[in-house]
């Protein structure tokens, strides 16, 4: 049965005796006499939630339970008619093809140097999973270390993490199981490539940190979920473990806890000198957090506070001895570097290390002497290089305008490694002397395509309230700016998480057909700092919308494209924003691809770690917030009668972290509403999740069915 909440806020059900069972109240095959989609018929049950005054039905609550019979059932009936469509598409067979010829080129991750070796992945192409190589040196001297292909039939099981002890002996690794957030934790020999027979689980949202004496390394964990609860029960009460090597993980040290906080959350790490134990507390996906420590060196030592009282974002980058530098924007909105001193919690001592500036300040490491700083500027990468004395120095060059990650290693490091990529460029990877700051390209692949025949620009749209949104566009350089192009418009504006230019064979497919892709840089991001990200929080959300309603305007006005030739699509947060605006501007698309949505705002935080993004949204609990969900939730919005973009609705059956429940009634919702000729589809993937992990395979088929998809409606 579904939760009854009676704390915070008013909460009715109206319903039969079993109002979690479908009954006879099923939707036609068609909705329109002139519609040619014939969809299987969906069961509605009568149920209506009280939210502090707002009757809110929800006929389609029965399809939340994803595990029940009647659900797979809907489920196979469901695939049937998408599959059906999509395979009679005649684009398809082509697509599928050139598809699978741009994702076949050799892709690398950056190197780890441990124990005088080097860890990497590697994937040649067209391989589900990428391998683990190790390496004595950086030339082809190498052997293959964890295959994770030979783990499933299928390819669905992943490696999800490694983590290198401090003497390169032992590696810890973890794996994913069909596309689920939860983690299982092993240890491998790395000289005899051997398993131990240690056994981490129920591990999520957490990496680890390795003892300094390589003896063990701290993680943290859930409790087991009930049975049926796996993929579906609520995330609380994370605790902080220490394992130890050869231990059963029912021996495992409880480092710490705080049962009367159940959503704060903890991820640790072991400063390079070994001497303090790192927790960074978060109570939800908010960028507040605080910082705790335990001395390692003193085994009676208690966890204790370094900074608390969330009131700001503070991530621990580096240590020199009681120097802790922490990355914050605490008086900094684009933030700054600062020192504190373990033990000194006054916090009129804290030492500057990096003042604020223009750019939004990414990340920072710390390499003997000197800070390498990754800023955002414009949403493209720039590195800067300070040293500790806070003299500026030289800025790092970089090979174009683009994306930089990396820059990992201990402080003690004589060499680091980046990687860079944009629109046209495939990520490639580059080695960093750290001795006198030169850099060389390591990788950099070649693909089956003259991305020279592309071009990028940067243009700006003016949104409902004055804002300048950004609006990154890649198309071919012959591409004729008369309104008769198919566009596809991608965007995310939320969770302070930054959408910038990378590399995608599925989007270069696109492109090279002859579609214009633009990415819109919107308010909720972090591409702009704390304050641009505020604004598209909570009650600000509708100005996510606005900003991306703006950028599909001023693409039509710029005359890359037409109403009936755009397309938008999101995923996660950003399926959340396609299927808020395709409700609130119908007229405005041609076709919407809303990926793994939060469709449903009232009972989002009721299911697995959905309570975390309550900070980001509000939630139907809080009595000021109810009017404000309701004026987007794409589930309540959708108008019987409307004829809506033909839309293609992607969701995956073990997705853990939004769970499927939310497309599945949003597409019983919207199969229902429809008006017109325009199919409302939906693409269940099969032991897959959230995305992180999807077999290559898996990808290019998802791929060729959307572009498939928008081809066919894009007229």
């Amino acid at each position: 049965m579904f939760r009854i909440l009676f704390c915070f806020f008013a909460f009715t059900v109206v319903a039969g005796a079993n109002a979690d069972e479908p009954t006879s109240n099923a939707v036609p095959e068609t909705q329109n006499p002139k519609h040619p989609m014939h969809y299987p018929p969906t069961s509605s049950v009568d149920v209506t939630d009280n939210y502090y005054g707002h009757e809110v039905s929800d006929p389609y609550r029965w399809l939340e339970d994803t595990e029940s019979r009647a659900t797979a059932e809907w489920i196979e009936a469901q695939n049937q008619v998408t599959d059906g469509y999509l395979e009679s598409l005649p684009q398809r067979p082509a697509m599928r093809k050139r598809l699978e010829e741009l994702w076949n080129y050799e892709r690398y991750d950056m190197p780890i140097a441990k124990g005088g070796r080097y860890i990497y992945t590697h994937n040649n192409g067209l391989q589900d999973q990428s391998i683990l190589y190790k390496a004595q040196t950086l030339g082809t001297d190498r052997t293959v270390f964890i295959d994770p292909n030979t783990l499933s039939e299928d390819g669905t099981v992943a490696l999800a993490g490694i983590k290198l002890s401090s003497d390169g002996e032992w590696c810890a690794y973890s794996l994913a199981d069909g596309g689920s957030d939860w983690r299982t934790w092993k240890v491998r020999n790395v000289q005899t490539g051997e398993d131990l027979p240690d056994l981490v689980e129920w591990v999520k949202f957490s990496g680890i940190a390795w003892m300094p004496d390589n003896s063990g390394f701290f993680y943290a964990r859930y409790a087991q979920p009930v049975e049926g609860e796996t993929l579906l029960g609520t995330n609380e009460n994370q605790r902080l473990f220490f394992h130890k090597l050869g231990d059963d993980q029912s021996q495992d040290q409880l480092i710490f806890e705080r049962p009367d906080e159940p959503k704060w959350g903890f991820s640790p790490s072991v400063t390079d000198d070994g001497d303090y134990l790192i927790i960074h507390n978060s109570k939800s996906t908010d960028p507040e957090s605080q910082i705790f420590y335990k001395d390692l060196g003193d085994p009676t030592a208690k966890v204790e506070p370094l900074i608390v009282g969330f009131d700001a974002e503070y991530e621990v980058v580096a240590s020199q001895g009681k120097r802790i530098f922490v990355m914050t924007d605490n008086d900094a909105p684009k933030r700054r570097l600062i020192a504190v001193t373990v033990g000194d919690n006054d916090r009129a001592e804290w030492e500057e290390m990096v003042p604020q500036c223009d750019d939004v300040l990414q990340s920072a490491s710390l390499f003997g002497e000197t800070f390498y700083l990754n800023y955002l500027k414009d949403a493209h990468s720039r590195v800067a290089r300070r040293s500790l004395a806070g003299e500026p120095l030289e800025d790092l060059p970089l090979p174009g305008v683009g994306t930089v990650y990396g820059f990992g290693g201990r402080d003690d490091a004589t060499e680091t490694f980046f990687s860079f990529t944009n629109y046209v460029t495939p990520e490639s990877i580059y080695r960093v002397d750290l001795r006198n700051g030169q850099t060389s390209l390591w990788r950099s692949p070649e693909i089956a395509i003259d991305t020279d025949n592309f071009v990028t620009e940067q243009i700006f749209a003016t949104s409902k309230d004055g804002t300048r949104v950004p609006i990154i566009v890649t198309r071919r350089r012959d591409t004729k700016l008369d309104g008769s192009n198919r566009t596809l418009l991608y965007g995310y504006g939320g969770f302070n998480i930054s959408i910038t230019p990378s590399f995608s064979p599925a989007n270069a497919a696109w492109i090279d057909s002859g579609g214009v892709y633009a990415v819109a840089t919107l308010r909720g991001g972090g591409e702009y700092g704390r304050e641009w990200h505020e604004a598209g929080m909570r009650l600000k959300k509708q100005n996510v919308f606005d900003d991306f309603i703006s950028a599909a305007e001023h693409l039509i006005d710029a005359g890359y494209t037409k109403s009936n030739l755009l397309a938008v699509q999101g995923r996660s947060n950003g399926g959340l924003l396609v299927g808020a605006v395709m409700t609130q501007r119908p007229e405005l698309f041609g076709a919407c691809l809303p990926g793994v949505g939060v469709m449903d705002m009232m009972r989002y935080h009721q299911f697995t770690i959905g309570w975390a993004w309550v900070g980001e949204y509000g939630s139907s609990e809080e009595e000021d917030q109810v009017e404000n969900l309701l004026s987007y939730s794409p589930l309540h919005n959708l108008k019987p009668g409307t004829c809506y973009p033909a839309t293609l609705i992607t969701t995956a059956d073990r997705d853990d972290r939004v769970v499927p429940g939310h497309s599945f009634k949003f597409a019983a919702a919207l199969q229902a509403a429809q008006s017109c000729e325009a199919p409302t589809l939906i693409r269940i993937e099969t032991r897959a999740g959230h995305g992180a992990g999807t077999p290559v395979s898996k990808r290019i088929d998802e791929y060729a069915d959307l572009w498939s998809f928008l081809m066919a409606n894009l007229r």
